[in-house]
């Protein structure tokens, strides 16, 4: 509460310039704010000095969410407002809007836990898509960057999922297998884990860098791997630099996961005369399926992030956008590609928790 008032008061809401390449001028949350959002925001003071009482959190959940969404419709609204004096002007979330959205997703997930918590990003994601679909949002300079790359964007998302799914699907094909090599092979568990404990340590850019001549040298040798799209930059050295990075959480996981399994159900199967296919794929692999899910869940998020920077040898993705922001000094074209990574991310992360939780129960 302490970071949200000062975030309110001292820093700027949002940012006008009168153009995309000028300096904006800060404005205040202060100068904008209606009374209506005086009712959320006392409903999450009040927050602070009442029991944790279902009820209690039940409605800071409500304040919270309506004063995120409130505040999301009152910068769209101010920068409808701006934007009348000039076609060219741009309206940027200020700094002070960003630690208010963080301070109240933070106040949101403190407040809901389980099904609710699902209920709540529910009811977010609703209120974000009604104030879209109202072109409530329009005027804000990050929809008008996407207005004006709505295409690339769309492209750009798209081959970010290709890179995601082109990794993932031979890294579980690979990895459950080594898992439970090393799960059964203790001289494989010394030499495997190293290796790809090493390759951990290599940072992105510059294995994406090895990769390049080697894959590059291949094509020239191999013409048809050329043709088929294996040449030293683009999407294959990222996607096979993504893959090596991706082994070692499953791997690692599959192979705790087999280990754990008590060694009395493993004789109880087998004293029912189940074979040792029957036993892997019937008593093994679901009791280890949690911590192999909890290892895919960190392949995954690292896997969306480290797809930015494969956007440098020419794979695409969004990256392509951060770096085109970050070259041309667009902070909005930047968040165009950011905000997705960020949401590609939390949701994948989402996701995998609901699915342990659920094998959990």
């Amino acid at each position: 509460m302490a970071l949200g008032l000062a975030a309110a008061l001292g820093l700027s809401f949002v940012s006008h310039a009168p153009n995309r390449l000028s300096s904006g001028q800060g404005i205040a949350l202060i100068e904008l704010a209606p009374a209506l959002l005086t009712w959320p925001a006392l409903l999450l003071l009040l927050g602070l000095f009442m029991p944790p009482t279902r009820r209690w959190q039940l409605a800071s959940a409500v304040g919270n969410a309506a004063l995120l969404l409130g505040l999301l419709w009152l910068a769209g609204d101010a920068a409808a407002r701006l934007a009348q004096d000039s076609a060219l002007a741009r309206t940027s979330l200020g700094a002070g809007f960003w630690i208010l959205a963080v301070v109240c997703l933070l106040a949101l997930a403190d407040a809901v836990q389980g099904w609710v918590a699902l209920l709540a990003a529910l009811a977010l994601s609703l209120g974000l898509a009604l104030l879209l679909a109202g072109g409530s949002l329009d005027q804000l300079a990050l929809m008008r960057e996407y207005a004006n790359r709505r295409e690339l964007f769309h492209d750009a998302l798209w081959q970010h999922l290709q890179i995601l799914l082109a990794t993932l699907l031979p890294a579980l094909v690979i990895g459950l297998p080594l898992g439970a090599a090393a799960a059964r092979n203790g001289h494989l568990n010394q030499v495997l884990f190293p290796v790809l404990n090493l390759i951990q340590t290599i940072p992105s850019l510059a294995l994406f860098a090895l990769l390049i001549a080697p894959m590059a040298l291949l094509a020239a040798v191999w013409p048809l791997l050329a043709d088929w799209g294996l040449a030293g930059i683009g999407l294959a050295p990222a996607v096979l630099a993504l893959l090596l990075y991706s082994l070692l959480p499953i791997v690692r996981s599959t192979a705790a996961g087999l280990q754990q399994v008590p060694a009395a159900v493993l004789d109880s199967a087998r004293g029912m005369g189940m074979t040792g296919r029957q036993i892997f794929w019937r008593v093994e692999l679901p009791i280890a399926l949690p911590l192999l899910l909890a290892g895919l869940r960190v392949a995954t998020v690292q896997t969306v992030g480290l797809a930015v920077v494969a956007a440098l040898i020419g794979a695409g993705g969004l990256g392509s956008l951060i770096f085109q922001g970050l070259l041309s000094s667009a902070a909005d074209l930047v968040l165009l590609g950011v905000l997705p990574v960020l949401a590609l991310g939390l949701l994948a992360d989402a996701m995998f928790k609901g699915l342990v939780r659920m094998l959990a129960q």
